[in-house]
């Protein structure tokens, strides 16, 4: 081969890692969480005493543990759980609603309600 040829493609290589890099950068990565537990979860509410909050809230937390769940998926599984007033008491309770809210500050908001 010709020194110009091999030029010409390793010109057009180059291209095309470029035009890959491009386009690996602007990919989305999709992740699929398998949230199947979510159905054995009880519902709850503190005037429902068949479930206790510590009984509930462990179901969410081995729940959390099996499927690898982060701490926003916890809050958020028990939110989709909360019925009646306990419902309220969460819609009313604006640090339960700030960005920095933790797991642990979730867990002690209802424990102390």
């Amino acid at each position: 081969m010709s020194h110009n040829r091999l030029q010409a493609e390793l010109l057009e290589v180059r291209k095309e890692i470029e035009r890959l890099k491009g386009a690996s950068t602007s990919t989305t990565l999709i992740v699929h969480k398998d949230l199947s537990l979510i159905s054995v979860i009880p519902k709850w509410s503190v005037s429902d005493n068949t479930v206790t909050l510590e009984e509930f809230l462990e179901s969410i937390e081995s729940s959390g543990r099996i499927e690898r769940w982060i701490e926003n998926d916890q809050r958020e599984v028990t939110v989709l759980k909360l019925t009646g007033c306990t419902k309220l008491f969460y819609q009313c309770c604006d640090e339960l609603h700030e960005k920095g809210a933790t797991w642990q500050l979730f867990k002690e908001a209802f424990r102390q309600r």
